[in-house]
């Protein structure tokens, strides 16, 4: 669970410098209009479209981009249609990776996350070949440094929430999906501030790896996530702190 975590704080870490340079937002824009296009253009009644706008206010996302998109999904106005494509496969060491993307054109992204696999070390694999490492989670993010451990922990609990876990600087809070929502709003009406809740997949065994190994996990995963099409990454290495920390 630890590398799991952490390797979200690297994509923050990524993320927050393709912002800079606008890249991230063609990727937060694809999530909100398809979000919009999947479930409605208001944020209140569709999960999803909330939790893509709340992403990408915190990368300072521009709001007539945001208007933009979800008028996309809706219809309002043209632009492409997006495809939603998983891809499974195994890094080195034997980590397990799955790889969701947003495209619109199946064939070239196809190519380039198979190129991607192959070139860092990497095996691309049939559907399901590791999903069953992996369960879905609602999870929820809470900046750990302004609150105690027992005040999360009581706020989550009565919202309905399964577990809680602190890791680094933060509070991670586990729900059923379908209980997402609900434990949100509760820990809302507890005065708990929220910084991200979404639905993810954690894996449910690990895979150690270390030294060299380890850095070409890293290395595969980063070009994965640098391909224009890719819009998450999970995978269910555990390796140790410094190599991560060198990321």
């Amino acid at each position: 669970m630890a590398g799991h975590s952490k390797w979200a704080n690297i994509r923050h870490r990524k993320a927050a410098q393709d912002a800079k340079r606008g890249k991230l937002y063609t990727k937060l824009a694809r999530e909100i209009t398809v979000a919009a296009r999947e479930g409605g253009g208001d944020p209140e009644f569709n999960p999803r479209l909330r939790a893509a706008i709340e992403k990408a206010k915190k990368f300072n996302m521009p709001k007539e981009n945001i208007e933009r998109a979800i008028k996309r999904g809706t219809g309002e106005i043209a632009g492409e249609t997006y495809e939603e494509i998983t891809y499974e496969g195994y890094g080195p060491g034997g980590v397990a990776i799955i790889v969701k993307c947003l495209t619109d054109n199946r064939n070239r992204t196809a190519a380039e996350v198979r190129h991607v696999f192959s070139k860092y070390g990497g095996n691309l694999g049939t559907s399901g070949c590791v999903s069953w490492m992996f369960e879905r989670k609602g999870v929820i993010i809470v900046p750990a440094e302004k609150y105690d451990e027992d005040t999360v922990m009581m706020a989550a609990i009565e919202a309905g929430a399964e577990d809680v876990k602190r890791e680094d600087d933060k509070f991670i809070v586990y729900t059923e999906p379908s209980e997402l929502e609900d434990v949100r709003k509760g820990m809302l009406s507890a005065g708990i501030e929220i910084e991200e809740a979404k639905l993810d997949l954690i894996p449910t065994t690990t895979t150690r790896v270390e030294g060299e190994t380890a850095e070409k996990v890293l290395k595969l995963l980063t070009a994965l996530e640098d391909l224009d099409d890719v819009q998450e990454l999970y995978s269910n290495f555990d390796m140790p702190e410094e190599v991560m920390n060198n990321a």
